[in-house]
């Protein structure tokens, strides 16, 4: 058998037509079939995978093949062929993989040959046959009867280049999948990620919880949020920006571990790293602290990045990124030492030089952020200009001040320190996490600070929250929560350069 199968041969392309009269083509074509009986079936059930066919019998000889007749049963779409007379080739792509299949005339019969001539590419098969071998040694399925699931209308992008156009590439995600590899890839190891980063957090006694998408008063992060209007309730409502203060509400009742894998929505621009809807993970734990927030943190990215990938060493962007070392450990000034070092320990001090120096940087000093901030916040502001985006490897920035961290501990022995940090790697904010507060009195205070800056101009100030203020007043234990971004962390996994192309649908601006 093997001497008398020819060798499959490359797909022939499609002819050369407008993309209107391949269209007008396909739909006389799905016509011509709804006139002989139903057009879309639905009572075929594939019983294999094209991977699983390739793993169990890819090294069989061909001879063990016709041998022992291995059955097979798939469907997908056909994205080659060939027709050769009384024979043709195929090449069916399911959510496995890809197999090759051989339609013979002695085997299929007349009527099913005839109509797989006529059949396009990007049309969906069933196909029910035995394996067997070609000559090159492919691993085929010869089919012994075929048939038409899905007409599809639309031919798919040119093989060669595949969606030459990015914006169409995010627009049209499902065309992307059906012809980029790379592009299921991404988003396979993107599940794979999350696979992992739950199944620590199970380990570890953290309960999955869902909190409200609507929120009455945003909080949680300083954001500008997403507003609409309940009709019913007759109020303003806001889209979260993060399920921090709920979360924490929770942990007040008694669940001490719990997680929530959440969207979260800010009004704000778009750019390689930011969408305004994305995806966190944020985790708050009893009985914890930042420092044990940041050994958590370091063996869940870790571990992500080993089960989605299958290293902690990967290439970002052409460069070397190694998650196999302890994460460093930075203050904001060592951080702008170690990478902008001809600041001196005095004018890193002063807060007059340091917004001079920011004025220079082009850092909108006037603005409602930096106007009145303190010494704390303009170190940040250089920090921000001159070290962050210098942070390759992964590397904590600790000990925020109180000003910018309006829902962390202060520490009990510096005064305007906060135990919080931040995790950068490749220059990018990758967590967040800090003692919480758990001073109500405290908490409130600081709430009706934000909410003097909010009337100041600063709309991403927070808004003051009575009922997370009456939760505290109930009591909530010694707590450490940390927030992931798992668009970010995403890009690093799959050596994406935009957030765009981690998100399966990311937001557009409207067609015409």
């Amino acid at each position: 058998m093997t001497d008398k199968t020819p060798a499959a041969a490359p797909a022939a392309n499609e002819p050369e037509f407008d993309e209107n009269q391949i269209i007008a083509e396909r739909r006389a074509k799905l016509a011509r079939l709804r006139e002989a009986g139903p057009a879309f079936p639905n009572d075929f059930r594939p019983q294999h995978q094209v991977a699983a066919l390739h793993a169990t019998n890819g090294h069989a000889s061909a001879e063990d093949l016709e041998a022992s007749p291995v059955p097979a049963c798939i469907a997908g779409r056909m994205m080659l062929k060939r027709v050769m007379g009384k024979a043709a080739f195929g090449t069916l792509q399911d959510a496995s993989g890809r197999m090759q299949i051989y339609v013979q005339l002695d085997a299929v019969g007349a009527d099913a040959l005839e109509a797989f001539k006529h059949w396009d590419l990007g049309d969906i098969l069933g196909v029910e046959g035995t394996l067997m071998k070609t000559r090159t040694g492919e691993l085929t399925v010869k089919a012994s009867a075929i048939r038409l699931l899905t007409k599809s209308l639309r031919p798919l992008p040119d093989k060669f280049h595949g969606l030459a156009d990015q914006e169409v590439k995010y627009r049209q995600r499902y065309v992307d999948l059906i012809v980029s590899e790379d592009t299921r890839r991404t988003f396979l190891a993107r599940s794979k990620m999350m696979s992992a980063i739950r199944n620590q957090m199970v380990e570890a006694s953290f309960l999955e919880v869902e909190t409200p998408m609507l929120h009455p008063i945003p909080g949680g992060a300083a954001a500008k949020p997403f507003i609409t209007h309940h009709n019913a309730l007759d109020q303003e409502m806001f889209l979260r920006i993060a399920p921090e203060l709920y979360l924490k509400r929770l942990v007040v009742g008694g669940f001490e571990r719990v997680f929530e894998v959440n969207r979260n929505f800010r009004n704000e621009g778009l750019s390689p790293r930011h969408n305004p809807e994305f995806t966190m993970m944020e985790f708050y734990a009893a009985y914890t602290d930042y420092v044990w927030l940041m050994d958590f943190t370091e063996a869940l990215i870790r571990r992500a990045a080993l089960e989605a990938t299958g290293s902690a060493v990967l290439q970002y962007q052409g460069r070397e990124l190694d998650m196999s070392q302890p994460f460093a450990r930075l203050t904001i000034v060592q951080a702008i030492k170690a990478h902008a070092p001809h600041y001196t320990d005095a004018q890193l001090a002063d807060a007059a030089f340091l917004r001079t120096e920011l004025k220079r940087l082009g850092a909108h000093v006037d603005g409602p952020q930096l106007k009145y901030a303190g010494l704390g916040a303009l170190q940040l502001a250089l920090f921000e200009e001159t070290a962050e985006s210098q942070l390759w490897a992964p590397t904590f920035i600790i000990d925020y001040p109180i000003e910018v961290s309006p829902l962390a501990r202060e520490s009990d022995t510096r005064p305007g320190i906060t135990e919080r940090f931040e995790l950068f790697i490749v220059g990018r904010e990758i967590a967040n996490g800090f003692s919480e507060l758990n001073d109500p009195e405290d908490q409130a205070a600081r709430f009706q600070a934000q909410v003097a800056a909010k009337d100041a101009g600063d709309h991403e100030a927070m808004h003051f929250d009575a009922d997370y203020i009456r939760a505290l007043e109930y009591g909530l234990p010694p707590t450490g929560g940390c927030g992931i971004g798992i668009d970010r962390l995403a890009m690093l996994l799959t050596d994406s350069p935009a957030i765009r192309d981690v998100i399966l649908f990311p937001a557009l601006k409207r067609e015409g």
